[in-house]
């Protein structure tokens, strides 16, 4: 099992806040003889469809001393991620979960603005003082 990440209560809590319950705490995968661990998966009763919106978050500090190092993690863990959880879990959409502060510095550059606009990921932005989601980015 691998360590939960220092923002994990507070994604928790601004999630179910948010009206979502979450399901998985972490969501399992397993792709070949590989076991992949996603932080969270989380649902939500969409009254109004009478349907269930089901999602998969990981969750990212960016407290790295290289911001750059710490976004090309976070791709190419959203990427594996993403590919494998769209074949074991294809009713699951997979967001990254960033604090206000990294979206506020990192995701406003030209890097980051280029991999939003080319959809390489989705974002959940949260405030981890309030433990609230401020926005769904994609």
């Amino acid at each position: 099992m691998p360590a939960k990440n220092r923002y994990h209560r507070q994604v928790v809590r601004a999630l179910v806040k948010d009206g979502w319950t979450v399901t998985h705490d972490p969501l399992h995968m397993k792709w070949g003889v590989r076991d992949l661990f996603v932080d969270l998966g989380a649902e939500k009763l969409l009254a109004a469809e009478k349907d269930d919106r089901r999602i998969a978050i990981e969750i990212q500090s960016f407290a790295a001393v290289s911001e750059i190092e710490d976004l090309r993690n976070a791709l190419g863990q959203f990427t594996l991620y993403h590919d494998v959880l769209a074949r074991l879990h294809p009713d699951r959409i997979l967001y990254l979960a960033v604090p206000d502060a990294s979206y506020d510095y990192l995701f406003q550059e030209p890097i980051s603005q280029l991999l939003l606009e080319n959809g390489r990921f989705r974002l959940l932005v949260f405030d981890p003082q309030g433990e609230v989601i401020q926005q769904w980015i994609g």
